[in-house]
């Protein structure tokens, strides 16, 4: 037996080889989380170091800050940290409602959601709890308390490791067909708008079509003679609330505008990664893969209601009817 193979074959060689590669995937690892949360940012601290941490990326769509923010306002109980992100800009619109309403800032150089979350989540210490908002989300009474209280029944009323848990979502690939089930309005929606799938894509009419979206929202529309119309997202939600507590895993891509998730979740993904541009959408895409391969769905609660304004082909349209129509949107 020549040396190398003498060398490779000998324990206490093998254990100096473990040993090294242990060490080479510690840095590696090391490395990568460095990575994951370097960027310049001015952070203005006004958490109470509580168990629970809000964070919402906000910044981009300041038109509808008086109602999100205002909902946030509302209903977020005072034993949750609230952290508002402005992720590659500072906004002194933004800055001036955290001081007014003694939520933490954080604004990073950098435009990289993944990124600016990390930041955001490295820096409360204490949260164990992280409920992540999209600026574009419009929560519910009650909406922290009964997604807290849903993730936690999850763990024994289900067979489920729950990784992520969410509320239901009208706009949303998955949230659509169940409030469209309740409400009766299945064959409406077959006339209307085709065929009804639980599924996402931008080629799905729940993302892609105006229409679709203003009707969500309550808009009326008319079909064989007969006029349908679904109640606001508020009135969903009281009647959502009284119904018995049903928890599903969502076997479909799930778009995170609004979720709970545990930080140790957070931590065993290594945090979210960081690449170039801005992450649109890789947070999503990597939180979505971590929880189907390792097991941690993403789970409904369906006694929540929340309302979301819109994907991306519907921005421009669901503006303009925002803008006419804040009375569907405010609290």
């Amino acid at each position: 037996m020549g040396l190398k193979n003498f060398l490779k074959h000998n324990i206490y060689t093998k254990n100096i080889y473990s040993y090294l590669s242990n060490t080479k995937k510690k840095y590696l690892k090391d490395l990568e989380r460095k990575k994951n949360l370097s960027c310049k940012f001015s952070f203005i601290n006004r958490s109470n170091n509580s168990d629970k941490l809000c964070i919402v990326l906000a910044g981009y769509k300041n038109f509808l800050i008086p109602s999100v923010m205002g909902r946030l306002k509302k209903f977020a109980p005072d034993d949750i940290d609230v952290c508002i992100i402005t992720s590659g800009k500072w906004s002194e619109e933004i800055s001036l409602l955290c001081k007014k309403n003694n939520w933490s800032y954080l604004s990073t150089k950098r435009n990289n959601v993944s990124l600016a979350q990390n930041i955001a989540i490295n820096l409360h210490k204490s949260a164990k709890y992280i409920f992540k908002l999209d600026e574009d989300i419009f929560i519910t009474k009650n909406y922290f308390s009964k997604l807290l209280t849903a993730y936690q029944m999850s763990k024994d009323t289900t067979y489920y490791n729950c990784g992520v848990m969410a509320p239901t979502i009208p706009i949303n690939g998955f949230g659509h067909v169940r409030i469209l089930e309740h409400f009766n309005l299945v064959d409406f929606y077959h006339k209307t708008f085709g065929q009804l799938k639980i599924a996402a894509g931008p080629e799905r009419k729940i993302e892609s079509d105006p229409q679709l979206a203003r009707f969500m929202w309550g808009d009326k529309m008319v079909c064989d003679g007969r006029e349908y119309s679904l109640p606001s997202i508020d009135k969903m939600n009281e009647v959502f609330e009284k119904m018995e507590s049903t928890i599903e895993s969502c076997s479909i891509r799930f778009s995170i505008g609004a979720i709970l998730f545990e930080r140790k979740l957070w931590e065993e993904m290594n945090f979210f990664h960081v690449s170039d541009g801005t992450d649109m959408g890789a947070d999503e895409v990597q939180l979505c893969e971590f929880c189907m391969i390792k097991s941690k769905p993403i789970m409904i609660s369906e006694n929540i209601v929340v309302g979301h304004l819109s994907f991306g082909q519907q921005n421009e349209s669901m503006k303009e009817y925002y803008l006419n129509n804040k009375d569907k949107f405010t609290i």
